[in-house]
């Protein structure tokens, strides 16, 4: 899993014939493939109108039914409303910041789906799964190429440092 470059294949950015090199070995991460760049046409939470006014309401989106409502007949000034055409791009939608799908993993077999499709899928450990088999899928994902978004969770103590 190492990629190994020989002095011959690096090239001097000066062309000063300065192929005496060391020969460099890093490990390689999987990369997303290249996609359109992610645009929100929205990024703040719609908020339940009243929602921060009462302890008894939520801040969680509802719809406003009232009759009089001014947020529900769309008055100028008034909290704007969720509509279809603040969707994401298809192309775009469900990608995370590096590019990648999310893909829930509960043991370490389901990484063996991801293993073509490791530049489009990262791995997510699911929330249910302990300690001790978090530890064998981050491994194994390591071997696969496989990226894993919350690999260092639940780690111990005496592991982290």
């Amino acid at each position: 899993q190492l990629a190994c470059l020989s002095p011959t294949q690096l090239a001097c950015p000066l062309d000063l014939g300065c192929h005496s090199v060391i020969a460099l070995c890093t490990k390689k991460m999987p990369s997303a493939v290249a996609r359109p760049e992610i645009v929100k046409k929205r990024t703040k939470k719609f908020g339940r109108h009243h929602g921060g006014r009462f302890l008894r309401m939520g801040l969680s989106w509802r719809r406003p039914r009232g009759i009089d409502s001014r947020v529900r007949r769309r008055y100028r000034g008034a909290p704007k409303t969720p509509k279809i055409g603040y969707g994401s791009d298809n192309k775009t939608k469900h990608l995370d910041p590096a590019g990648f799908y999310r893909f829930l993993v509960k043991n370490k077999e389901e990484l063996e789906v991801l293993l073509m499709h490791n530049r489009q899928f990262a791995a997510e450990i699911a929330h249910s799964v302990g300690a001790k088999a978090r530890k064998e899928i981050v491994e194994r994902a390591a071997q696969l190429n496989i990226k894993v978004t919350n690999g260092a969770a639940r780690l111990r103590k005496e592991e982290n440092e």
